[in-house]
């Protein structure tokens, strides 16, 4: 039933990503939408999953400070791995960001699909509701890798095959738990250092992206918009 569930997370994110792929002209909008969506993600999808996972062996404390060292640990990453270059190296530069960012946002569409398998070993209720929150949210995440990559100049190439990686992860994430035992600890650690990577990736990249040379009341709009429709994809899946 996990693996099953996964598969239809890979439609749920090709269909969003190629949704951005067919409105590239209005990047912009489709930017401040994923800035939106991947904050939101991590306030009220990542974090809260993490400290109910880690929260009672680790400490609340513990686990958010994990996220903070996520988000900084991205910073270093961004500005070390990826830093802006000069004339011709500069888009070279810009795109392995958005490659950096489109990883991770990969590596999140893995731990989904760990995270659905898991929930399936602890029983078939707890499997159905964590599977529902991954798939409300998975049209954001093929949008928001299309995003990614088009809005640091990567071709359209280059963000459908990084979309395709991250269609895929989730159903590699949740194959892999036929074999694995569960260990929520860890998964809550992983989750929150995701967290603090989400959340970085829309204060630095998305957000100033989206509003660059276009008016800021769109796109403004935009991103409240991405907010909302993933705050309440993740109450209605809780329900």
């Amino acid at each position: 039933m996990a693996v099953a569930l996964s598969v239809a997370t890979f439609f749920m994110t090709m269909l969003g990503g190629l949704v951005a792929l067919r409105l590239h002209d209005r990047l912009h909008l489709i930017l401040g939408f994923s800035a939106g969506a991947v904050v939101a993600v991590s306030f009220f999808d990542l974090m809260p999953e993490a400290l109910e996972l880690a929260g009672p062996s680790q400490g609340n404390e513990r686990i958010l400070s994990l996220v903070a060292i996520g988000f900084v640990g991205y910073m270093i990453l961004d500005r070390t791995v990826a830093p802006y270059g000069h004339k011709g190296e500069r888009a070279d530069r810009m795109w392995q960001r958005g490659a950096l960012g489109a990883g991770s946002l990969a590596v999140h569409s893995l731990f989904d699909g760990l995270a659905i398998g898991l929930a399936f070993k602890v029983s078939s209720s707890v499997g159905a509701v964590v599977a529902a929150a991954v798939l409300a949210h998975d049209f954001s995440d093929g949008i928001n890798t299309v995003g990614l990559v088009l809005g640091k100049s990567g071709g359209q190439r280059s963000a459908l095959g990084w979309l395709v990686v991250d269609a895929v992860a989730p159903v590699i994430g949740a194959a892999s738990t036929l074999l694995m035992e569960p260990n929520s600890t860890a998964l809550g650690i992983c989750l929150a250092l995701i967290a603090g990577f989400f959340i970085y990736i829309s204060a630095s990249d998305l957000l100033p992206e989206s509003f660059h040379d276009h008016p800021t009341g769109g796109t403004t709009v935009a991103t409240i918009l991405g907010i909302v429709c993933v705050y309440v994809a993740v109450r209605l899946a809780s329900i």
